[in-house]
């Protein structure tokens, strides 16, 4: 593309098309809305609201919400989520603990224990029986590699 400071000298392979295009009032301001570019690889979001601090939140949010997007779009590696990990790093550290004798032993298994706190955590934030559901998640992750994706999953337990 190419950035065009004065209509002076256009050609046309700088110029695109739109299906419709329309002059708007938003607020107190009007604004020029193309739509239905097939070519357009931007988009333009019109913040407004009652306070300065609100569409100042509300740009944040959207500005952290784009950039996972472009973060996912340019890393294909996925993470675990719903304390996945810490389940999975709790086993392992539990065997582990089991090969060793000694105090040793006792500390690892504690810090086992304690990974689990942030799954734990999660269920009874979404009011579910912690318990139960850690008994289910260690069941899980104790079959082997398919295991360690499973995670809280505060949506369907």
């Amino acid at each position: 593309g190419s950035i065009q400071t004065t209509v002076a000298n256009m050609s046309a392979d700088v110029l695109g098309t739109c299906a419709v295009f329309e002059e708007t009032q938003i607020g107190g301001e009007r604004f020029n809305i193309f739509k239905g570019c097939p070519q357009a690889k931007t988009c333009t979001i019109i913040i407004r609201g009652g306070a300065e601090q609100f569409m100042e939140e509300t740009e944040r949010s959207l500005h952290d919400a784009i950039m996972i997007v472009r973060r996912a779009i340019k890393n294909d590696s996925v993470v675990a989520g719903g304390g996945a990990i810490e389940m999975e790093l709790s086993k392992y550290l539990r065997d582990y603990s089991r090969t060793i004798a000694g105090k040793e032993q006792l500390l690892i298994a504690a810090y086992a224990r304690a990974l689990e706190i942030i799954p734990r955590q999660l269920c009874e934030n979404a009011g579910f029986d912690a318990t139960n559901i850690l008994n289910k998640l260690r069941q899980k992750h104790a079959v082997g590699d398919s295991g360690r994706w499973y995670g809280v999953n505060v949506m369907t337990e």
